[in-house]
């Protein structure tokens, strides 16, 4: 499946989970989502994004690691399902929204947390994922030059 339609579904089963497990599973996903994009760019991506790319897979991996694996089935692991990649910069662009989401959900549920472990899970969790972004934009601003190198200069008349 084609990595902004899973983006997307993410977007919205974050946007409808209530409870905090719901929530942490979400992201959970979302972060197991950016390590799989991660990975393909790294991989097979432009070359210039290739090491923000293996940056992007480690840190959202920590991400993963940092909360408690959700009880999946196979089949509803979202980048398991991931398979196209045809516009990194829409994607990127994509998964940037998402990785914002998930910060913002995790604030809310640190700042109601009513344990110490769902706390300082959500703050591992929120660092994880802004230092993901962080890798996005740095992977868009890198496109974008690159875009930029390659329009032929025109003259100043």
């Amino acid at each position: 499946m084609d990595a902004v339609r899973l983006i997307v579904t993410s977007r919205r089963a974050l946007a409808a989970s209530g409870d905090a497990p719901q929530i942490l599973a979400e992201v959970w996903q979302a972060q197991a989502l950016a390590q799989a994009i991660g990975s393909r760019l790294a991989v097979s991506g432009p070359p210039e994004l290739r090491g923000e790319a293996l940056g992007l897979t480690e840190l959202a991996g920590r991400g993963c690691g940092v909360l408690d694996a959700p009880d999946l089935d196979p089949g509803d692991l979202r980048a398991a399902q991931f398979t196209e990649l045809d516009d990194a910069r829409h994607t990127l662009l994509c998964l940037g929204v998402l990785l914002a989401e998930v910060g913002i959900a995790l604030v809310g549920l640190a700042s109601a947390a009513a344990d110490e472990t769902t706390y300082w899970q959500c703050m591992e969790a929120i660092d994880a994922a802004d230092e993901s972004r962080d890798r996005v934009r740095e992977m868009l601003r890198k496109l974008a030059a690159r875009e930029e190198a390659a329009l032929p200069e025109t003259e100043v008349g």
